[in-house]
């Protein structure tokens, strides 16, 4: 309960701030009533699914996700949020201790997709895959969405990977499978996940 209750208030003073920047007295309302909207939610989700342990561990994990990387947590929890709206369910069993937030339903059924802590639509058999985004948001903080986003939009317009990709047994045949077979799986953060666990689509 706690914890969950930390989260919610250090993601309504990280919305002030933003809003502050951004818009000045005004901005900083919007960005505190935009906080509360998806901090509250997040910090319920914390404290009833028991993410973080009371160990050293989860007291680390929590520090270092309401910090260095905070970005990441807010836009983990504004990813909870829309899940929440339409009705998806914690995974509370999973998230337990974990350090992660699961979500039962993810945004496709053919891919789980993880923001900051916040994991939608995995398995066992690929959650390995989805820890590795959470750790690499840890790691690099604020730089990681804004290196990950860098990345697709450059293989994007400039398909590079297509020198080492694997033609033969994926083929890009087809408008559609540029993006989910060419450029999706060569950005460098699902390259390493794919690497660790998980075979990319073909």
């Amino acid at each position: 309960m706690v914890f969950g209750i930390l989260s919610a208030a250090v993601q309504v003073v990280f919305g002030a701030v933003l809003g502050q920047f951004a818009a000045g007295t005004v901005g900083l309302l919007v960005g505190a009533v935009v906080g509360l909207l998806v901090g509250a939610p997040f910090g319920w989700a914390t404290a009833s699914a028991g993410t973080y342990g009371a160990d050293a561990k989860g007291i680390f994990l929590f520090v270092v996700d309401h910090t260095w990387s905070l970005l990441n947590t807010f836009a983990g929890a504004l990813y909870l949020a829309l899940h929440l709206i339409f009705g998806h369910q914690l995974d509370r069993v999973v998230s337990a201790g974990s350090g992660r937030v699961n979500v039962v339903e993810g945004v496709s059924p053919r891919y789980a997709t993880t923001i900051g802590t916040v994991c939608a639509g995995s398995s066992p058999g690929i959650q390995r895959h989805e820890d590795v985004h959470v750790f690499q948001a840890r790691l690099l903080g604020p730089l990681y969405l804004p290196l990950v986003a860098l990345n697709y939009a450059l293989f994007t317009i400039a398909p590079v990977w297509l020198l080492w990709h694997d033609h033969t047994n994926a083929p890009i045949n087809r408008f559609t499978r540029y993006f989910e077979i060419g450029v999706y799986p060569h950005v460098w953060n699902e390259a390493i996940a794919y690497r660790i666990q998980g075979t990319p689509p073909r």
